[in-house]
């Protein structure tokens, strides 16, 4: 059994000669020499195959190949300086393990639906391989993050028996007898798990049943939710720009080869540095109809406004203090002005829109139970989100953070449906 190494790990045996396992990622022909573009999974490297170098038979092979044909390569490994890796492979060897016939992915322009049809097999192109890199480091990153600062992570339930924002855009399902729900967001249970561990976070996939099209929505979607105990409203903020700038630096050590495959402006990533501006919900209205655009006190946010907020910065900028009228139940009013809440939306720069929404929690119990009325929420189904108020209650506060819509922004992508392997959108669930 011939003992295999991965062009990632090239570098250690430059010299010698190795075994890989690998697909033709594309080839060209010079005469009397074959160039054969590699990958196996972590990287990429050029084998060159000299008709005079090899036996006939791999000679012969290197001609047969077409793209995506499987098979095992055994070369010497030489320093290259003009290769992205440092390295190419001088081919001794070829054993075919499969040869592809009409590959459906030319090099040809595809269709975004053609693609997404075929989205197992577009993964493998260079530029979907580099985004699902980089996601994967932003999720080392996050982990990190937080394990180094002595948060717990504790798993929500998927499955919950109603939602306490209502139940518009929850998917429905049945629980043996009872109704349930794919939740929307783990955050109300990280608030119970706070009030135990202090510090925790959670990391999973939430469900929105919204039939909304845009390039910053999917149907599922994964959500980062730290809450901490004793924790007010302004170190909220600091944590969370702390957190981004640790993410972004962390992407931007280990990420740097797949930013130059999908032909990210570094220099935009190099300026996130904390802190972040900040301006209240107040400010940022003023700053809108300064600019024309048609929007009264009271208002939520769309898409454009927070473009048109966020094109003045090179950083991502928190608007702070938003009206209590359009924000959640839970969240904290201002003592000094209770019809604003201590919470904060983080709004990418370069139009990516909202990445953390997050606040202050309230944590008197008479308080909360009057947005249990005034929200006509139930009583029955959330008595254990009361119980936390009634128990031991502090002033805590936490964060969501979207993955994708953070993939998006880091990666310089134009739609969340290339940021995580197989999305799910509206009218799309194949593969």
């Amino acid at each position: 059994m011939r003992e295999l190494t991965t062009i990632s790990q090239l570098h250690l045996h430059a010299g010698q000669s190795v075994w890989i396992g690998c697909w033709l990622n594309g080839k060209r022909s010079s005469g009397k020499i074959q160039f054969l573009q590699l990958r196996d999974g972590t990287g990429y490297i050029q084998g060159v195959v000299v008709k005079s170098e090899v036996v006939e038979a791999s000679w012969e092979a290197a001609k047969t190949l077409t793209q995506e044909s499987s098979l095992y390569v055994r070369g010497i490994v030489r320093e290259e300086p003009r290769s992205p890796s440092g390295y190419e492979l001088t081919v001794e060897e070829i054993e075919i393990i499969q040869v592809t016939q009409d590959y459906p992915i030319t090099p040809k322009e595809h269709g975004v639906d053609y693609l997404m049809d075929r989205r197992h097999l577009w993964l493998r192109a260079p530029k979907q391989r580099a985004i699902l890199v980089i996601r994967a480091e932003i999720i080392r990153a996050i982990q990190a993050f937080f394990d180094e600062r002595g948060f717990t992570l504790v798993d929500p339930p998927i499955l919950t028996p109603s939602s306490c924002e209502g139940t518009t855009n929850l998917f429905h399902t049945k629980y043996f007898d009872e109704d349930a729900y794919l939740t929307q967001s783990g955050q109300l249970y990280m608030e119970a798990a706070a009030m135990a561990l202090g510090k925790v976070y959670s990391f999973g996939p939430t469900f929105r049943a919204e039939k909304s099209k845009t390039r910053r929505h999917l149907i599922e979607f994964w959500m980062i939710e730290p809450e901490m105990a004793f924790v007010d409203h302004e170190e909220n903020l600091r944590v969370q720009e702390q957190f981004i700038a640790y993410v972004v630096q962390r992407v931007l050590s280990n990420c740097r080869l797949e930013l130059e495959t999908i032909g990210r402006d570094v220099s935009k990533l190099e300026a996130i540095q904390a802190p972040f501006p900040r301006i209240t919900y107040d400010e940022a209205i003023r700053l809108l109809q300064e600019q024309g655009q048609e929007i009264q006190w009271g208002e939520d946010f769309g898409a454009p406004h927070e473009t048109a907020i966020a094109a003045t910065y090179d950083r991502p900028v928190f608007i702070t203090h938003y009206p209590a009228s359009f924000k959640a139940f839970y969240m904290k009013p201002d003592p000094t002005r209770p019809e604003v809440v201590l919470c904060a939306d983080m709004i990418a720069p370069e139009g990516y829109g909202e990445i953390i929404g997050g606040s202050q929690r309230i944590d008197d119990p008479e308080l909360l139970a009057e947005r249990f009325s005034e929200h006509e929420l139930s009583v029955e189904a959330y008595q254990w989100y009361l119980d936390l108020r009634q128990y031991g209650t502090v002033p805590h506060s936490g964060f969501g953070l979207g993955l994708e819509r953070t993939v998006a922004w880091i990666c310089g992508l134009d739609h969340v449906r290339e940021t995580i392997a197989f999305p799910r959108m509206l009218y799309r669930l194949y593969p």
